[in-house]
């Protein structure tokens, strides 16, 4: 949900200016829960989450960019299928190794990246395609993203919410230095910043549960399971933008998320 209320707003804003607002808002909320759970706050906590706020805010920035431009029912799958294949490759590096279900899955995703990269546009006011300048974007982000779960997973659990305060705050910082360096340092138009601070409100929540899960779970596993999330963005993008993608690409948007089942699953 907070993937399609920010890509809207890149539509009528540029992203920067959208997670100008977004990030922000989601640093006082995460702030506010942080003192609430207690916690350790350590060198490596601190370190951790500072070096995930950097891949944060290069991922989130070319993700709404690219959903800004791209259709979003597109967009959003393929960037998952990346964002799922990081984290396992970053388990298998540190000695986990994926069974014969999440080998299966690993080929079946790359295949849906070729069948989801097809041509597609939808009906909100102008065509909104699959270019090579969207595609870039959304590659650059779903790496960017995968690098996310591997750093924050290694932020220690007894600093329980601090390591997203101190993502949120690098990511904050750096974004505010590259919107002032693009002439992008402003706030958007009303209807856009209500937008802004919804995408900033639920991306606080999400950032909670996605911590709790990796900090429960193996890497491989929990971060495959958080990329099933293309789901509500999907329905939503169907339902309210009218997007209209082929068959093909609805195959592709299926096996995505097959393969990131099959990943969890093994």
């Amino acid at each position: 949900m907070s993937d399609f209320v920010g890509g809207i707003a890149s539509r009528r804003v540029a992203a920067l200016r959208v997670v100008l607002v977004s990030y922000p808002v989601a640093m006082v909320l995460l702030t506010l829960v942080a003192f609430a759970v207690g916690g350790h706050v350590t060198g490596p906590a601190i370190f951790w989450g500072t070096l995930c706020g950097f891949t944060q805010s290069f991922g989130m920035w070319w993700f709404y960019a690219a959903l800004g431009s791209g259709p979003i029912s597109v967009v959003s799958p393929l960037t998952a299928v990346l964002v799922a294949g990081v984290p396992v490759a970053a388990g298998v590096a540190m000695g986990e190794r994926p069974g014969v279900l999440a080998s299966i899955g690993i080929v079946l995703a790359l295949l849906a990246v070729i069948l989801v990269s097809h041509e597609a546009s939808d009906e909100d006011v102008t065509p909104h395609r699959l270019t090579r300048k969207v595609v870039w974007l959304t590659v650059g982000s779903g790496l960017a993203f995968g690098l996310n779960f591997v750093m924050i997973a290694q932020a220690p659990t007894e600093a329980k919410m601090w390591p997203l305060v101190f993502a949120r705050i690098s990511a904050t910082v750096l974004v505010a230095l590259i919107a002032a360096a693009t002439a992008n340092l402003k706030l958007p138009p009303p209807f856009s910043m209500k937008l802004a601070v919804g995408a900033g409100a639920l991306d606080a929540v999400g950032s909670v549960a996605m911590l709790l899960a990796l900090q429960a779970s193996l890497l491989s596993l929990a971060s495959v399971l958080i990329s099933l999330y293309p789901a509500a963005t999907v329905v939503l993008a169907m339902l309210v933008l009218e997007e209209r993608v082929t068959r093909w690409q609805a195959a592709g948007m299926v096996l995505a998320l097959v393969a990131v089942a099959l990943i969890a699953g093994g």
